[in-house]
């Protein structure tokens, strides 16, 4: 019998979407789309930074579930934009248990890819009781191994992409990557931190597929007004302000307590979904987290890398939430 493959579910609009303040500082971007009276499940984007997209809505069947994304603290729409003041994984765990509050959900599904199953973990750790299941890709723990693969050692695949990344500094700053392309994207001048920003997100962006994919209307010229080419520096900006403030506070978790905590989720089914050759978040860690949650299934895609478009991941994906659909 041959392996039943999954595609994406149609695209959908939200029938809800808005801002819940969480302080005296950060409004967070909500939306929700699907059955209004479905089984709830919040899907966390990775990053840290990215913000979520209508693609992201799909891996839902929308007859099902009540799917509901939020853009994290500074990413996105959320407010202020790009901002890293109160912005700590303890604020995000807290914000997505402020959100289910003002939803008024009991428990609800949690779906987490890249970073995105950093903060699922740290929020089913803290909140086991409201969580029926976990969905968990590319996983990430953001331990010390982990940080220098993807600020170092990562360059013995990609020596060209880690080339393209150090060049763009000076020749003496060049040792400390993450330091000096913090000095630049922080900086005031737009010109100076939009486009050391673009060159930070280019780098993640060039290895998170195991096969490169090529656009045919990204060589298509378009004038573009000065208003959108300043949004696009500014979501340039944004995403790359948050990720260098998490990753030069080691996400402000510690990862191997955190791996240990994971534990004690035995009563939650969980599903984890890894890419074979993932040079973003290599599967030695989903290994150790299996290893910690044997009573979770682990699927290891072979033929992909980061990225949840590919295809296996994304039928691996699709897959966990039809199999939940039991769950409630």
């Amino acid at each position: 019998m041959s392996e039943v493959s999954y595609n994406l579910y149609q695209e959908l609009e939200p029938f809800n979407k808005n801002w819940l303040k969480v302080d005296d500082f950060h409004q967070i971007y909500y939306e929700e789309c699907g059955n209004p009276h479905g089984i709830p499940v919040i899907f966390l984007h990775g990053g840290p930074g990215s913000g979520c997209n209508p693609t992201q809505r799909r891996f839902f069947d929308p007859k099902h579930y009540r799917i509901i994304l939020l853009d994290q603290r500074g990413c996105g729409r959320s407010l202020p934009v790009g901002e890293v003041k109160l912005n700590t994984t303890d604020d995000l765990v807290s914000d997505i248990e402020k959100l289910r509050m003002h939803l008024g959900i009991n428990t609800w599904h949690v779906f987490g890819g890249s970073w995105g199953s950093t903060l699922a973990l740290a929020y089913a750790v803290k909140h086991t009781n409201q969580v029926i299941s976990l969905v968990l890709r590319g996983i990430f723990l953001s331990r010390p191994s982990e940080l220098s693969w993807f600020l170092g050692d990562v360059q013995h695949f990609y020596p060209e992409v880690w080339h393209k990344l150090i060049s763009y500094l000076p020749a003496d700053k060049q040792n400390d990557v993450l330091n000096a392309y913090a000095q630049l994207i922080f900086n005031d001048d737009i010109h100076i931190s939009s486009a050391a920003a673009t060159q930070w997100n280019a780098f993640e962006n060039a290895i998170m597929r195991l096969k490169a994919t090529t656009n045919d209307s990204s060589q298509e010229e378009s004038i573009k007004t000065a208003e959108q080419l300043q949004k696009e520096q500014a979501t340039e900006v944004a995403r790359a302000r948050v990720q260098i403030h998490y990753i030069q506070h080691q996400c402000f978790i510690d990862g191997e307590t955190l791996l240990k905590q994971a534990a004690t989720l035995a009563n939650i089914p969980t599903i984890i979904v890894q890419g074979r050759y993932d040079m973003v978040c290599p599967p030695q860690t989903a290994w150790a987290l299996h290893q910690m949650m044997p009573h979770a299934q682990l699927t290891m895609v072979a033929d992909a890398g980061h990225s949840a478009m590919e295809p296996g991941i994304t039928s691996a994906l699709v897959a966990a939430t039809e199999q939940f659909k039991s769950l409630r």
